[in-house]
């Protein structure tokens, strides 16, 4: 079993609380929503693994098993070409879970109309195959949010 950490900090929420349509009905994949709390943070892995996708607002980390594991900062900030994010690492890079990748501030981006909303989702599963017992509730980044089969 692999833990799944909690990129940012903020209140734990189902992907159907998501202002998005395609995140909301879990197409992308299974997963939990944290609405973030704070300013300035830093978006952490939520596994260990290859960074194989690397964007100002989203990035993909694969373990070694396999599992593909989708971050995303905010709803439409891809619109924001970068600004008010910051690379920590670099594409391709091994990570450790809990390392921090992109420095952002959620109060920023709700400041510009968007929203701040993080999700975390596991690629290639169904509506429905991702739980955690943290919903409702507030967490740090690094905190597990629930464990996930190897080689599944």
């Amino acid at each position: 079993m692999t833990d799944i950490l909690a990129p940012s900090a903020g209140l734990v929420r189902p992907l159907a609380d998501v202002p998005d349509p395609v995140f909301a009905a879990e197409m992308v994949g299974a997963g939990v929503a944290i609405e973030p709390s704070g300013g300035s943070a830093e978006a952490v892995s939520p596994v260990s693994g290859t960074l194989v996708k690397l964007h100002p607002h989203a990035y993909v980390v694969v373990t070694a098993e396999g599992t593909g594991i989708l971050v995303h900062l905010g709803i439409d900030t891809v619109k924001l070409d970068g600004e008010g994010f910051e690379l920590l690492v670099e594409e391709k890079s091994t990570v450790e879970a809990g390392q921090p990748v992109t420095r952002w501030d959620p109060t920023d981006v709700a400041g510009r109309g968007l929203s701040p909303m993080v999700m975390l989702c596991v690629l290639d599963t169904k509506a429905g195959d991702v739980s955690s017992d943290l919903t409702g509730s507030r967490v740090e980044a690094g905190t597990t949010l629930f464990t996930w089969p190897n080689g599944s």
